[in-house]
């Protein structure tokens, strides 16, 4: 194995915090992690890392050569951009947070392309709607949707997503459809749990009106709210992504059209202080270049 791999190993195990996460994170055994971080430290003659049953944390030394070598991968990773052919093949592992509904439904093809592309590439996904800590999992990407409020984390905007007010037929034919937002109060909202308490619309001239969201039913997953819909449970704020099947068919209809609820976006997005491996980069370009222009759902 390498010095540059040494170095490697040495700053996912700092990143994860532990040898035995940075084993798993690496497809390694630990005692293989375990004697490579011996065997820098011996050839730096120095410790690095002092480590109990217990406890784990870097030297002084170790916190400097951590830096160090952030940047040092970082500059590596540059030279070989440069020289790099774009016929050359991607190797290793590629290990991506994707959120789960959005996942399933508009990645799925697409990573199957990219493994086409790049048969001797690992891609190693984690499909779920939590909020990974990317460095101490070891994650190289994650696709995130909406607001980002984490500073140390490097974005590269994807694709816009928008949002529906809609309903069944049925439910608007018993309980009427709502003709201003004022209106929707009476009626039961389908909330997403993870932070949807309100529905924020604008009108023509751009004026706010915010309109609580009260209702019955809350869950985590879209997927499932909008089923919910579709049952004549409620009216349900959701992504045009997941709603687009539905509105076309006639399963589900868009109320007060008139309105725009503000979009957010899909992002990709990656640690500040961590390099940026190449596969990555061409990861990130794929999609960017497969999201150009209007998505597919909400070009109909």
């Amino acid at each position: 194995m390498s010095q540059f791999q040494e170095v490697q190993i040495f700053v996912r195990i700092v990143e994860a915090g532990g040898i035995s996460k940075a084993a798993d994170q690496l497809n390694l055994a630990k005692s293989a992690v375990s004697r490579k971080l011996s065997d820098l430290e011996t050839r730096l003659n120095c410790k690095l890392i002092q480590r109990t049953t217990r406890k784990f944390h870097l030297t002084d030394a170790g916190r400097l050569y951590y830096e160090r070598a952030l940047t040092w991968l970082a500059d590596y990773e540059q030279m070989s951009q440069v020289v790099h052919r774009q016929d050359e093949a991607l190797l290793g592992n590629l290990r991506l947070s994707l959120p789960l509904s959005f996942g399933l439904a508009h990645l799925t093809s697409l990573l199957s392309e990219f493994a086409g592309l790049h048969p001797q590439l690992n891609l190693q996904i984690d499909f779920s709607d939590r909020h990974v800590d990317m460095v101490e999992e070891g994650f190289d990407l994650a696709f995130r949707i909406g607001e980002l409020k984490d500073t140390l984390m490097q974005a590269r905007r994807i694709v816009p997503i928008r949002f529906a007010l809609c309903a069944s037929p049925a439910y608007l034919q018993k309980h009427g459809t709502p003709m201003t937002p004022d209106a929707l109060k009476p009626h039961a909202l389908l909330r997403y749990s993870a932070g949807q308490s309100t529905v924020r619309l604008l009108d023509a001239e751009g004026r706010e009106q915010v309109v609580a969201m009260n209702g019955q039913i809350q869950a985590n997953n879209g997927d499932f709210l909008r089923e919910m819909a579709i049952a004549g449970q409620g009216i349900v704020m959701s992504p045009t992504f997941i709603v687009w099947q539905a509105l076309q068919s006639g399963a589900l209809v868009q109320i007060l059209g008139d309105y725009t609820i503000p979009p957010v976006y899909g992002y990709t997005v990656y640690p500040q202080n961590r390099y940026l491996p190449h596969k990555a980069r061409v990861f990130i370009d794929f999609l960017a270049e497969k999201f150009a222009g209007t998505p597919y759902w909400d070009a109909l």
